[in-house]
């Protein structure tokens, strides 16, 4: 099993970060850790550091702080992904965050800054990590516009069966989260979309499976159940499946 996306640099870990990575090595292959500011990144690289071999980064920018940044900070980000872009096995989390940011200046720049690193990823040929609500659509056409990615991940996927069906057709893959434990729309995604263009996540800190308990990326594992449940697979086959997907995206 392989946690795709989790931020266990926030300082939800601070105090017992070591036992949180112990919990995840205990179950899993390999985790994914998603910078998503200036400061997350870099604590992410750090963490790789830490952790090489098991803990892999993907740097970007959060849309919802990139729509309020200044754009000496936005360079700044851009600038430090590149200076460390071999290390990097993808770019983001990046994309449209409608849902926060109403805005419509708001919402512009945060497809400009969308945009460029939709054109890091093409030039780097890593895979684009994205963070779309209530935008998912127009995120699609964004990235449907540039045939050149080489791969697509719609981190998170909270959106109708129709668009994950579009998004399929593409090739690109989907991740559900551990909100598909409590969340009956999800639990029909998990159904619906195809094994082959699924990844499993737990965006720790957030959408703990369970009530008043954390989140963390060894709870990954009932995400993978509910998906078996829905699917009428052993959990064994889904853990294999989603981390071949993620194995071959993100070449670890």
């Amino acid at each position: 099993m392989i946690d795709t996306h989790c931020h266990i640099d926030f300082k939800e870990y601070n105090k017992n970060r070591k036992e949180v990575m112990e919990r995840a090595k205990n179950k899993l292959t390999a985790i994914i850790n998603s910078g998503a500011s200036l400061g997350g990144n870099r604590r992410t690289l750090k963490l790789q550091e830490d952790y090489n071999g098991f803990l892999y980064p993907t740097l970007g920018l959060h849309p919802s702080k990139a729509s309020k940044a200044d754009f000496t900070i936005i360079e700044q980000v851009i600038n430090e992904i590149e200076d460390n872009i071999d290390l990097t096995v993808g770019i983001g989390e990046t994309g449209l965050d409608y849902h926060e940011i109403t805005d419509s200046m708001q919402r512009k720049k945060q497809e400009k800054i969308f945009r460029t690193f939709i054109e890091m990823a093409e030039e780097y040929e890593l895979p684009l990590i994205i963070h779309a609500r209530d935008a998912e659509k127009k995120v699609f056409k964004m990235v449907k516009d540039n045939s050149s990615l080489k791969d697509v991940v719609f981190h998170c996927y909270g959106g109708d069966i129709d668009t994950a069906k579009l998004i399929v057709e593409e090739g690109y893959f989907l991740s559900l989260s551990t909100i598909a434990c409590f969340s009956d729309h999800h639990k029909e995604l998990a159904k619906e979309i195809p094994l082959s263009n699924l990844l499993t996540e737990t965006d720790s800190p957030y959408l703990s499976p369970f009530k008043g308990i954390r989140n963390e990326p060894a709870f990954v594992e009932e995400v993978i159940k509910i998906i078996a449940e829905q699917k009428s697979l052993t959990s064994s086959k889904v853990g294999k499946v989603t981390e071949k997907n993620t194995k071959k995206i993100y070449n670890i």
